[in-house]
């Protein structure tokens, strides 16, 4: 991949923000291919039949294990699965989205105490801890950043990526086709491979940097921000044959129990995985 030139990094700054986007003149930050990559970044579910090779998912692996982890304790597993069969399973019995049966690699990030508890276990030692909330979260926050450095250094090689949170649709179902133990769940999965030219997903905006970013306090949203982003949003479904409707989308979220589309009973099935959140 060439480096890029000044223009390419504040062009993807506007790509991202449109009118609100800021602009760089630091040539440090104007220089760097990791940030132009990382502000680039969009869903791919659209791949050619080029195969991704074993040794690129090694390195993408080592990449993933390179993040962050809480306290060391890596309670973080990733399962690959190549198997078109097994592809297809994950859509008709875990939830996954269509597109899923025609990806290349499907890469499986697991919130994991199973080894943590296995360790204690091999011990004589209880793991009475694994069950509490915090131990749920520290393994979904460590899966998170493990399949975002996977996701960032997959992209810097050109390929293709999109997160399926659709796998949390039946945590059971996705644990049973992973062959996971208890303590361990299916967090979310990426999917992966080389883009195909007809791929029409391009860079969506998000909300002006502003919105999200306050300087020592918590600045709350405006309407005005909001409007802005809706307006923005809005013209880029307009290119992707897609309802706008940001607004609408939020407020459905949030509103009523409807909005988690059966996942109101994600601690039933956490606890089911050995994993209560206590």
């Amino acid at each position: 991949m060439s480096a890029p030139t000044d223009l390419d990094v504040n062009a993807a700054l506007r790509e991202r923000y449109g009118a609100a986007a800021p602009q760089l003149s630091d040539p440090a930050l104007l220089g760097s291919e990791m940030l132009a990559t990382m502000l680039r970044h969009r869903s791919v579910r659209r791949f050619t039949g080029r195969p991704v090779g074993p040794e690129t998912i090694t390195a993408l692996v080592a990449a993933a294990q390179s993040a962050a982890t809480s306290s060391n304790n890596q309670v973080w597993s990733v399962v690959e699965v190549r198997d078109d069969a097994a592809r297809q399973r994950l859509v008709a019995q875990a939830g996954a989205s269509a597109f899923v049966a025609e990806a290349p690699v499907v890469l499986l990030f697991v919130a994991d105490w199973a080894r943590a508890s296995a360790i204690a276990g091999g011990r004589g030692e209880a793991d009475e801890a694994a069950e509490y909330l915090e131990s749920t979260l520290v393994g979904f926050v460590d899966a998170a950043l493990a399949a975002q450095n996977a996701v960032v250094a997959a992209e810097s090689l050109g390929l293709g990526t999109c997160y399926l949170g659709s796998l949390r649709n039946d945590p059971a179902a996705a644990a049973t086709l992973a062959g996971l133990p208890a303590r361990a769940v299916v967090a979310f999965g990426v999917a992966l491979g080389w883009p195909h030219p007809d791929e029409t997903a391009g860079v969506k905006p998000r909300l002006a940097p502003d919105v999200v970013h306050s300087l020592e306090t918590y600045r709350p949203v405006s309407p005005r921000d909001i409007e802005a982003y809706e307006s923005t949003l809005a013209a880029y479904n307009a290119t992707q044959g897609r309802p706008s409707g940001w607004i609408r989308q939020i407020v459905a979220r949030v509103r009523d129990i409807r909005g988690l589309h059966g996942r109101e009973r994600m601690r039933e099935w956490l606890t089911d995985r050995g994993l209560p959140s206590r």
